[in-house]
């Protein structure tokens, strides 16, 4: 996102090489699309929790997704069957055959949020009805089983009053919480899975920045694409995430912290009077919790114009010519947000103003308030729109 000052068919049977050639729209819609079989029941929740408790570690020495709790919620699930019985059972590892069709085709998605310690002790969880929206549409879109949000949502909140000894206490510090569904189907074929399994795990996390903002330098990238129109951008899905990898490492070689990406012709920003401007959901970008309460937040303000559009990077050149660019910010679970300072484009560098009144700041005025509201509502300390901050009872 950046802030600038404005001037005024049905499927028929098919036979292929690598798949099965029987399926059909019906079939499909019946058994991977809707919980037709028996549905997610929280009420059947078995708890054989960890008789071990592992040390805890001081909250100075949390490493993000290094540490992990003593349990995992898990629930399988089974063509023509549907879900399982809910297990909370110890942390451990999987058991998985080396053909199951996660490890050959992907088929995983995940989701990431966070359980938060308010002052009286009450354990809270940000905005999870999106979360769970969002899993079941990434769930959907690669033929994995759908399942009932609010039966998953209570879950784990059961999950988090067992492990809640984890949840670290104090501002910045959180439980983070990774939903994960894989196909587990042994199978080299390339089609839907028989087999699924959806798991739950936590890890304690600080502060993203643990001594305040620390402003990023990015690489705008246009010869490597992350997403496309009618891809899987919008979905948060494990393939989406290892292609970038080597981007990013060369990226970090030339001193840039992260990837700009960019799509098209125009060089569409696919990540990112007073005017805040942020990518619309056209499908090549994840739908992000974060983004979208940001979106909410700065429109119930009333202070500036919000906008979602399509942003070229010819756009931005333009602005920063001009300098109309007051302060620019990527937005997402694990920071909030996290201001940019210089983007490399063409051979050239776009420097974006922080906090002109204070120049030690790493972040501009709105980065800051904005992750500071959030955190207030994450926590408890002030009341956001209803249904944003969530007790687990």
């Amino acid at each position: 996102m950046f802030v600038q000052r404005t001037m005024r068919q049905t499927l028929t049977k098919v036979n292929t090489a690598f798949g099965p050639s029987c399926y059909t729209a019906k079939v499909l819609a019946s058994r991977f699309y809707s919980t037709a079989s028996a549905p997610l029941d929280a009420s059947k929740l078995e708890i054989n929790a960890s008789k071990r408790q592992k040390p805890l570690q001081d909250n100075s020495q949390l490493v993000f997704g290094k540490t992990f709790t003593d349990n995992m919620l898990m629930i399988e699930w089974e063509a023509g069957k549907g879900w399982g019985t809910p297990q909370i059972k110890e942390y451990g590892k999987l058991q998985l055959e080396p053909s199951a069709v996660v490890f050959h085709y992907s088929f995983e998605c995940f989701e990431g949020m966070k359980a938060y310690k308010d002052k009286a002790g009450k354990t809270r969880l940000f905005r999870p009805d999106m979360n769970m929206k969002r899993f079941n549409k990434s769930a959907t879109r690669i033929a994995l089983p759908s399942f009932e949000n609010d039966e998953l949502k209570e879950l784990i909140g059961e999950f988090l009053k067992v492990d809640e000894r984890w949840i670290p206490k104090g501002r910045g510090y959180s439980l983070y919480l990774r939903p994960t569904l894989i196909g587990t189907q042994e199978s080299l074929g390339v089609g839907a899975s028989d087999k699924a399994m959806l798991f739950v795990i936590a890890s304690p996390v600080g502060p993203y920045f643990p001594s305040g903002f620390n402003a990023v330098n990015l690489l705008a990238t246009s010869d490597k694409v992350r997403a496309w129109p009618g891809g899987t951008g919008d979905a948060k899905i494990g393939g989406n995430y290892a292609p970038c990898v080597r981007p990013q490492l060369d990226a970090n070689k030339e001193g840039y912290q992260q990837n700009l990406w960019l799509f098209g012709p125009d060089h569409q920003l696919t990540e990112v009077e007073v005017e805040l401007v942020t990518p619309d959901l056209d499908g090549s970008i994840l739908p992000g919790v974060t983004r979208d309460s940001i979106l909410a937040l700065t429109r119930q303000w009333g202070e500036f114009k919000v906008s979602e559009r399509k942003i070229a990077m010819k756009d931005l050149v333009k602005a920063d010519k001009e300098g109309r660019i007051i302060e620019m910010f990527g937005a997402g679970t694990a920071c909030i947000v996290c201001p940019i300072k210089k983007i490399r484009y063409d051979g050239h560098d776009i420097h974006v103003p922080l906090d002109p009144s204070d120049k030690t700041s790493q972040a501009g005025k709105l980065t800051k308030r904005i992750n500071d509201t959030i955190m207030d509502i994450q926590y408890g300390d002030i009341k956001g729109p209803e249904g944003w901050s969530v007790i687990v009872d």
